[in-house]
C-alpha cells in the first residue's frame, strides 16, 4: 500500500505536539495501518521559531496553499482553532478533495454540519472525534450504530 500523505494547518503548541508523536511513534502508525503515513507539509504564519522538531527541507511553509492546494496531500490536519480563517481553509480543502481531521470545538459546534455536507458532497471524511467528549469515539458510535434509532 502506498504512503498516506498529510499535512497541517498550525505548527504551534498542538502542532508540534503532532508532529513529535508522529515522529516518535512512526514504526507503530505503519504497522498498524498496513501503511506508511507521510508529512508533506505544515502551513504557518510563524516560520522562524525553532519549536525543537526536525523537519525535511520545505515542509513548513507561510502559504496555506502549499497544504490545502497540493496534489500530495491526501489528509489535512486543521489545527488553528477558532472559525476563521480554519473553516475558510478546511472547505477549501474539502473542495480540494482532501479528507480532514479536526479537534476544534467551537469550528464544529458552529459551522460542523455546513462542514460535513461540503464533506459528503466531495466524498471525503472528516474526522472530529477529539473535539467532543475528550476523544471518546462517540460520533462514530451515533453516526454508523445508531442513524435508524429515533
Amino acid at each position: 500500500m502506498s504512503a498516506i500523505k498529510f499535512g497541517l494547518l498550525g505548527f504551534g503548541t498542538i502542532g508540534t505536539g503532532v508532529v513529535r508523536n508522529f515522529q516518535r511513534n512512526a514504526a507503530t502508525i505503519k504497522k498498524r495501518l498496513g501503511s506508511e503515513l507521510e508529512l508533506v507539509k505544515i502551513a504557518d504564519l510563524d516560520i522562524e521559531t525553532d519549536r525543537g522538531v526536525e523537519l525535511k527541507s520545505g515542509v513548513l511553509s507561510a502559504d496555506v496553499e502549499d497544504v490545502i492546494s497540493n496534489p500530495d496531500v491526501d489528509i489535512v490536519i486543521e489545527l488553528i482553532g477558532g472559525y476563521e480563517p480554519a473553516k475558510s481553509f478546511i472547505l477549501k480543502a474539502i473542495a480540494n478533495g482532501k479528507h480532514i481531521v479536526t479537534a476544534n470545538k467551537a469550528l464544529m459546534a458552529v459551522h460542523g454540519q455546513e462542514i460535513i455536507t461540503a464533506a459528503d458532497q466531495q466524498g471525503v471524511s472528516v474526522l472530529f472525534e477529539a473535539a467532543v467528549g475528550g476523544g471518546i469515539p462517540i460520533i462514530s458510535a451515533i453516526k454508523e450504530n445508531l442513524c435508524s434509532n429515533e
